[in-house]
């Protein structure tokens, strides 16, 4: 058994500090996505699951998590990380847990492996992290980390023992416990972003950007755009410079940040009726007016009394008397007495003066009107739901930038809500370019193709759920490009090109595009999709951002869904995470290092239900049926060399994107 499928992954976010404002350290936007997102994406490998431990914000964290259970204390108020550490506990379901703060974004890929590796050698309960630090340049002090550890998670007793007393110190804790030691070289890997001059200092620090070039200045913003989303001025000369001031090619994740850093939601909002609103984008947090559920209820078909009457250790088994019963929407007004009990259905209310409820399996004996109740079958306060113990009134439901899926509808209609306020849906103009391109019913030329990139694009915007504006095939002509690209930007917020943006095409392009906008040309380190235009037009009649996608069909969807597709759901005002996972590899895979590969793949379950994937064969980028045929792509990152079988990749799943 892999030590991966051992290990369940901690991000504990369960403190209330508010060193960095009102938003909780782990939502604080960080490169693109949050911080819980990046400890998340460094945990993930090493890890079968992760769980986030947090005490507000449940629906915004949820948001970011996805299928990760995100869990507040066990104990009331914020008691520090070991409450957090209690409650990951409890969850987890491996041998073995690994726990990390939510603000610590470059915690070692090898945090587990090394960890286990000492527990296993010590024979130690726990293993913790240690560095060599120093203050004020003065001589390095050992400073051990807690809250980087791993746990065996049959340490649950010994926690809830130790809790139990009052006491809350994480290291005091450990004392009681045999503890091995890790020492680990980089200091910074377990560096805590504390404050926002510290998240805005390690931003900076990510890539720095090249120097403005002489003629790079961004021109000044035209009048008549009234949306305060779309009239947004550039960053001085950001774009531009990132092409210009280097021949070499732009690594993904650079041209992920610029494009990210530029985009804000669009300002308009309109309210629906909630069966109209499927699929959109909240505009405002959905705060409950009720209590939910509304009152204490029974969470098992059973028995509800008072946990008091409960038989005592040592003692024999206790009879009750049954003197009603209660179902859900029929509760039951008796107060019982001592030895007498309610019989109660799932859902419904608690009688008066009862705590507690016996499922009706784990009664000794069942009479007429008795129930007898054996020592130790329940503690006081089982199987009860409490008022507000899925929802408080005034508490988030769900959060701003949430995309309504059905679930989401069911839960607004429970709290009695008939009207959403959504973003207004976001206009996308989009066409291709090049004389060799025929539209479906066109006769097909000699060294014509029909043009596939807009059937691509309209599927994919659909499923964004955008207002699409199809304007057709452009030909390679300066003037058609110049007032297809004026219309756009008077009608919509984005503007997507297939093709015309290649080392020749774009000669022509250049020209157009300083007139009416501020827009780079990028060669990214990447394939297939190596070129990109990106920038904003900006012209009498309006303003609109561009993505001028390749002009191969393969390279066209690839280059959608890691620049436009974020960025879209960024001015939509949504989250924009990719569904990546891990998979084990079934073949060889021939890569340079240099540049990032995505490459089309199959995924299935393997040996154990362990994921597992193989290519679809020829990765040319005109191949558009390897796309029909694949359901992840494999992703290559561009430090990687060739992939031998049986080695663990990324994968980028198709599942919600296509």
């Amino acid at each position: 058994m892999s030590l991966k499928s051992k290990v369940t992954g901690l991000i504990l976010a369960g403190g209330r500090g508010t060193r960095m404002g009102r938003v909780d350290k782990g939502l604080q936007p960080f490169r693109g996505s949050t911080l819980v997102e990046h400890v998340m994406r460094r945990l993930a490998p090493q890890a079968a699951g992760i769980v986030i431990n947090a005490n507000r914000n449940l629906p915004q964290y949820q948001a970011v998590a996805g299928e990760a259970p995100v869990l507040p204390d066990y104990l009331d108020g914020f008691e520090g990380p070991l409450a957090g550490l209690q409650i990951g506990l409890q969850y987890c379901p491996t041998e073995l847990l690994l726990t990390a703060p939510c603000d610590s974004p470059f915690l070692p890929a090898d945090l587990a492996e090394r960890l286990h590796a000492a527990m296993q050698a010590q024979d130690a309960d726990v293993a913790l992290a240690v560095t060599m630090e120093s203050e004020d340049g003065g001589e390095p002090q050992r400073q051990l980390h807690p809250v980087f550890a791993l746990l065996k998670a049959s340490l649950l007793p010994q926690l809830d023992a130790y809790l139990a007393t009052g006491a809350r110190r994480m290291e005091s804790w450990y004392k009681s416990l045999r503890v091995a030691e890790v020492m680990f070289d980089d200091a910074d890997a377990f560096r805590n972003i504390n404050t926002l001059a510290e998240l805005q200092q390690h931003e900076r620090l990510q890539a720095p950007t090249p120097p403005v070039a002489a003629s790079a200045a961004a021109a000044p913003a035209t009048a008549g755009a009234t949306d305060p989303a779309r009239a947004a001025p550039a960053a001085e000369g950001e774009a531009t410079a990132a092409a210009t001031a280097t021949a070499d090619a732009m690594p993904v994740a650079e041209a992920q940040r610029i494009i990210c850093e530029r985009m804000t939601p669009i300002a308009a909002t309109e309210t629906l009726p909630l069966r109209a609103a499927l699929d959109r984008v909240l505009a405002e947090d959905i705060v409950s007016p009720i209590n939910v559920p509304a009152y204490d209820n029974s969470a098992m078909d059973g028995y509800a009394l008072r946990g008091a009457d409960l038989p005592a250790a040592g003692a024999p088994d206790a009879t009750f008397k049954v003197i009603g019963i209660a179902y859900a929407g029929r509760p039951c007004t008796q107060a019982p007495q001592a030895g007498e009990c309610i019989r109660i259905m799932t859902g419904a209310a608690i009688p008066p003066g009862c705590d507690s409820v016996l499922p009706q399996e784990l009664a000794a004996h069942i009479g007429a009107d008795t129930v007898t109740i054996a020592h130790g079958a329940i503690r006081p306060g089982a199987n009860r739901r409490f008022a507000g113990e899925d929802l408080k009134a005034g508490g988030i439901a769900l959060a701003k930038g949430k995309i309504l899926r059905p679930a989401d509808l069911g839960l607004v209609a429970s709290l009695g809500i008939g009207e959403v306020a959504v973003q207004r849906k976001l206009r996308v103009a989009f066409f291709s370019t090049g004389d060799e391109l025929r539209s479906l019913g066109d006769s097909l030329d000699e060294g014509c193709v029909y043009d596939s990139n807009r059937y691509t694009l309209f599927g994919m915007l659909t499923r964004l759920g955008c207002e699409i504006i199809d304007m057709g095939i452009v030909r390679d002509d300066p003037a058609a490009l110049e007032a297809a690209l004026r219309e756009a930007s008077a009608q919509a917020d984005a503007i997507i090109t297939s093709g015309g943006v290649s080392e020749g095409a774009a000669d022509y392009t250049r020209d157009i595009l300083a007139r009416i906008g501020d827009v780079a040309f990028w060669k990214l380190a990447m394939r297939p999709g190596r070129p990109l235009a990106f920038g904003q037009i900006r012209t009498e009649a309006g303003s609109a951002w561009l993505f001028g996608l390749p002009g191969n069909p393969v390279a066209v969807m690839v280059s959608f869904y890691l620049f436009a597709r974020p960025a879209l759901l960024r001015m939509m005002g949504a989250q924009s995470a990719l569904p990546m996972m891990q998979a084990r590899c079934t073949e060889a895979i021939r890569k340079r290092p240099g540049r990032t590969e995505y490459q089309r793949g199959i995924i299935s379950a393997g040996a154990g239900g362990e994921p597992q994937v193989r290519l679809t064969g020829a990765q040319g980028s005109g191949i558009l049926r390897s796309m029909t045929e694949a359901n992840c792509i494999v992703v290559l990152r561009e430090a990687q060399a060739s992939v031998a079988a049986g080695e663990m990749v990324d994968v980028l799943l198709f599942d919600g994107l296509v």
